[in-house]
């Protein structure tokens, strides 16, 4: 059974359905092409986005499978890079900064889209896409605080009070992610 999505929940992504290893990401010789349904009750399936992209279906089912495989493989090409760790000399700021540009980024309606149909098709794969790159940032800034002879929480302990309550307010209620509410999370994870 096809993964059903309705278009408002999905972002207009462009991606290449050209028959190219995996790993070469969006790159594709035919050019990028945009993942959405024109109709407000056409579901988002392979055969929709091979249509849209101008290929057979058989292609996308090659290469992704499943539209859960296609918009993990989408977010995690969408999550590289796009949050530069920050590097303020200390570690409070560095994660203050961490949560905010994070809660920016979830809080723009395009990336709340895919985040929520990326775990709601991908299942653990979808999760673990969302997770992956933000939960190696994270760890670069503890490593980098243990470097300075700082002695940082666990990364576990900083996904728990960081990661879990951001992704956790975009994604499952209409709270607000605020600069105020982000410095709370790690006030309560770095108590004076």
């Amino acid at each position: 059974m096809a993964a059903q999505v309705d278009e408002h929940e999905v972002e207009a992504v462009p991606v290449a359905v050209d028959g190219l290893p995996r790993h070469q990401g969006t790159n594709g010789v035919h050019g990028d092409r945009l993942l959405v349904a024109d109709e407000a009750n056409e579901s988002l399936t392979i055969p929709v986005i091979a249509a849209r992209a101008g290929v057979h279906a058989t292609t996308v089912y090659r290469r992704w499978g499943t539209v859960g495989e296609l918009l993990a493989d989408v977010m995690a090409s969408r999550f590289s890079g796009e949050i530069v760790v920050p590097d303020t000399g200390g570690l409070r700021g560095d994660l203050e900064r961490y949560a905010y540009d994070l809660a920016k980024d979830l809080g723009d309606p395009d990336t709340l889209a895919l985040v929520r149909a990326t775990i709601g098709t991908g299942g653990e794969q979808g999760a673990a896409a969302c997770r992956g790159e933000r939960q190696r940032q994270l760890e670069a800034i503890l490593e980098r605080e243990q470097a300075r002879g700082g002695q940082p929480p666990t990364i576990e302990h900083t996904t728990d009070a960081v990661l879990a309550p951001l992704y956790y307010r975009a994604v499952f209620t209409d709270l607000p992610l605020t600069p105020e509410w982000t410095r709370t999370l790690i006030a309560r994870l770095l108590p004076d």
